[in-house]
């Protein structure tokens, strides 16, 4: 029975010790830094990808819109097998990293990120689409909606996507009688999730038809229909370029003779060569200067909100850059461990807990593209207690001093589930963790602590 939520939307994002490249930063070389271009552009810019089950076709479609976009000159061709580069992903045949690609219609630019879609790699999913102003949902005809699907929804409504556009793939392997149960059926999906499934916008093609240049209803004129959609229904975004800077770190690589790249999504604020940043998180912060800025393949002067962006460091080795730190303006945000929030405990039927938390209740939280241990202690002198379904007030204790600001979101996953959402509501400070231990922490104190604050 579906379930139609209610509780806000909420981000949910990854940290990763362990740094990848990603499809979109193999693409690039080294000696790009040579080549200058333009930042500003006509166009809106506009933040998109694919999201869904696996094996449905998300990769695919992505190469195909390359390929149509191509032909029109508003792309560059960018084939399956380059997306999906990783020896990993050749493998097994799904996509585990993130991708990234540019596309252009009349009216808008796009840079379009291609999601994991097998659950194994959920959490690359998170770290990607929280970087989408709006979401492509690719189902399968043949199979229609599917356990990833849902989660992917539920997901990207957390993190604050409100707006989506579906493509029904392999359309030319079902009649029209099953397109349009699958398209019932996944409207139904939709509203349960928060959408507005009556008039969201359906696209029924095939993308490896499109891919193999076929002019039928369902090959390329399908992809051309897609981008419509996508130019009328999500609506432009409203990005924060005044504020000071501040860069999310989703990867990073080492360039021989040149320095360490940072690679992300601009949160808010612009980010100018030669400006004075600072890199911070996980307990650290190290100064440092903005050599070079790259966007897609090509050097720019500055960087606005909502550019997925490759910056050049100085003064920085590698080893010291962890994904889910932050790059922001030199002197502008504090780290603390210590937090007040908000949260949902989401019940058993949203595929929560079926057991109330209390008390010293340990797990992984997640926030834009990090994650770090959590404690979560709940108010009064005895052990309080919060039921699946429930919202409540709860002291965060992170394992290490992080920057969160207030009404920042994040959620909580309990043996890879997700089990509750939240928004922080204060920052508390900061306190000793005895032994980096969380566990070691005495309620009492924890609670003496927030007291000291409030007075």
């Amino acid at each position: 029975m579906l379930i139609k939520y209610s509780f806000q939307h909420f981000n949910t994002l990854l940290r990763c010790k362990n740094f990848k490249l990603n499809s979109y930063f193999k693409l690039l070389k080294y000696n790009c830094y040579s080549d200058d271009a333009s930042s500003k552009s006509s166009l809106v810019h506009c933040n998109v990808g694919t999201i869904g089950h696996v094996d449905h076709g998300k990769t695919t479609l992505t190469a195909a819109i390359t390929k149509v976009a191509a032909k029109i000159g508003k792309s560059k061709f960018i084939t399956f097998d380059q997306i999906d580069r990783a020896p990993e992903e050749k493998a097994r045949g799904i996509t585990i990293n993130i991708a990234h690609v540019e596309y252009s219609t009349n009216t808008r630019h796009y840079a379009h990120t291609d999601c994991p879609g097998h659950a194994d790699y959920i959490k690359n999913m998170i770290s990607g689409a929280s970087q989408m102003d709006g979401a492509i949902v690719v189902v399968a005809a043949s199979e229609g909606q599917m356990p990833q699907t849902r989660e992917h929804l539920l997901l990207s409504k957390q993190i604050g996507i409100d707006n989506v556009v579906v493509y029904v793939n392999k359309a030319d392997l079902v009649d029209r009688e099953i397109m349009e149960l699958v398209e019932l059926e996944v409207r139904d999906v939709l509203t349960a999730y928060g959408y507005d499934g009556d008039n969201t916008p359906f696209v029924f093609g095939s993308a490896l038809l499109a891919l193999q240049g076929d002019s039928s209803e369902l090959g390329e004129p399908s992809i051309h229909r897609l981008l419509d959609a996508l130019d009328k229904h999500i609506p432009n975004p409203v990005r924060d370029i005044t504020s000071p800077f501040i860069l999310p770190i989703d990867n990073a690589i080492g360039v021989p003779g040149r320095g360490s790249v940072c690679i992300g999504t601009i949160k808010q604020g612009t980010i100018k060569r030669n400006d004075e940043a600072e890199l911070l998180g996980f307990n650290s912060k190290f100064t440092c200067t903005i050599s070079e800025i790259q966007v897609f393949q090509k050097k720019v002067s500055e960087a606005r909100a909502g550019d997925n962006v490759g910056v050049l460091l100085r003064n920085v080795k590698l080893k010291q850059i962890e994904r889910g730190m932050l790059l922001a303006k030199a002197d502008t945000l504090q780290m603390h461990n210590r937090y007040e929030a908000e949260i949902y405990l989401l019940s058993k039927a949203e595929g929560g807990r079926y057991k109330p938390i209390t008390s010293k209740y340990i797990q992984q939280m997640f926030s834009r593209t990090w994650n770090v241990q959590v404690r979560l202690d709940l108010p009064g002198e005895d052990d309080g207690m919060l039921m699946p379904g429930e919202h409540g007030t709860v002291t965060m204790t992170l394992l290490y001093k992080m920057y969160l600001s207030k009404d920042q979101t994040f959620t909580i996953r309990e043996n890879n589930k997700l089990v509750a959402t939240g928004i922080v509501t204060k920052v508390l400070g900061n306190m000793e963790i005895p032994q980096h231990n969380l566990g070691m922490i005495r309620t009492k104190e924890v609670k003496r602590v927030k007291k000291r604050k409030n007075k």
